[in-house]
């Protein structure tokens, strides 16, 4: 991925078996959904470049080209299918064989992995490529599809269904609040009260780039979410929290509302919270995990049970708060 003049460009290395085949020719195929007009015009315009550079609508590929498209054209008319053939030719499987490790749970109708932090859910909005691409590259299958989501910066459980059934079945069972998600969260402050339930109305204001959730009681939409202490220290709370909705920066959000913001948050969290627990603790990631997951299987109909341990660097994090400030 590159970044030239503020726009994201996706880039990809030419199959051997394009080589010698006219630009024009290879965009008809893969931005079928694009008229031939506009394919000249982004090639006229240098909108769509080979190697950083512009170039004329019949030149042709040579060895190691690489071809650069802007990511809202890629996101937008190129398919599931092609992004993987895409994806497979620059992106070293190496890298990403680890996500073979983080598979908790997998039947021929599931596949649930640990999600490590940092690392979005999917790719766009600029980033070349997330865990479910990355598992349909190690796996070659496209019929790989995310039956929820995680924000990038939170970790743990994520199910991935292999059938269209399998994620019919479990996308009504999030409708009718039948899957059961806890998060494991260290907050800012020492709460006094050992369950705190949380309703307001959340909506996405967008400033720019930036995408934020906010409270509105006019506009926003019905969120609930459930805190239970877990442990307390004495600058910050490790609590259980079990989002009864599933809105955007939920749980992120109502964190901030009763004035106990998650540690590392970005977005919503505060400042000298974030410094203290960087200096103190040395945590250098939100910590925000999904932790426990309870669910009907879509094919035996029976509860499965999923359990995600946090990692190390949150674990030791811990450790140093109840050894030294508590």
């Amino acid at each position: 991925m590159k970044n030239t003049k503020n726009n994201y460009y996706f880039y990809f290395a030419i199959p051997i078996d394009r080589i010698d085949q006219r630009i024009d020719n290879f965009l008809h195929i893969y931005l079928s959904t694009v008229p031939k007009s506009a394919i000249y015009r982004l090639l006229r315009k240098g909108i769509i470049k080979v190697n950083g550079y512009s170039i004329k609508p019949n030149y042709k590929f040579k060895n190691n080209d690489r071809i650069y498209i802007p990511q809202k054209i890629y996101s937008q008319h190129i398919n599931d299918k092609d992004k993987i053939i895409f994806h497979s030719t620059y992106l070293n499987t190496e890298k990403i064989q680890f996500l073979n490790k983080r598979i908790l749970y997998e039947d021929s109708y599931l596949l649930i992995i640990d999600k490590p932090t940092g690392i979005a859910v999917h790719g766009g909005s600029g980033l070349s490529y997330g865990i479910i691409e990355g598992l349909r590259i190690l796996r070659n299958d496209v019929s790989l599809e995310l039956v929820h989501r995680l924000d990038k910066d939170t970790s743990g459980i994520l199910i991935i269904a292999k059938k269209r059934s399998a994620l019919r079945f479990l996308h009504e069972q999030f409708r009718i609040n039948n899957i059961l998600k806890y998060y494991l969260a260290l907050v800012k402050g020492t709460w006094n009260i050992k369950e705190k339930s949380i309703t307001t109305y959340l909506h996405k204001k967008i400033s720019g780039i930036s995408r934020l959730m906010t409270n509105d009681n006019r506009i926003g939409k019905k969120s609930e979410t459930c805190f239970q202490i877990k442990e307390k220290f004495r600058i910050a709370t490790l609590v259980n929290i079990y989002p009864i909705t599933g809105r955007t920066h939920q749980i992120r959000v109502h964190s901030q509302y009763l004035g106990h913001p998650i540690a590392l948050d970005k977005l919503y969290g505060d400042n000298d919270f974030n410094n203290l627990m960087k200096k103190k603790c040395g945590l250098n990631r939100l910590f925000l995990h999904a932790s426990e997951l309870i669910c009907i299987h879509p094919n035996t109909k029976k509860t499965l049970y999923i359990k995600a341990p946090i990692d190390n660097h949150l674990n030791k994090c811990l450790l140093y708060l109840r050894k030294n400030i508590q």
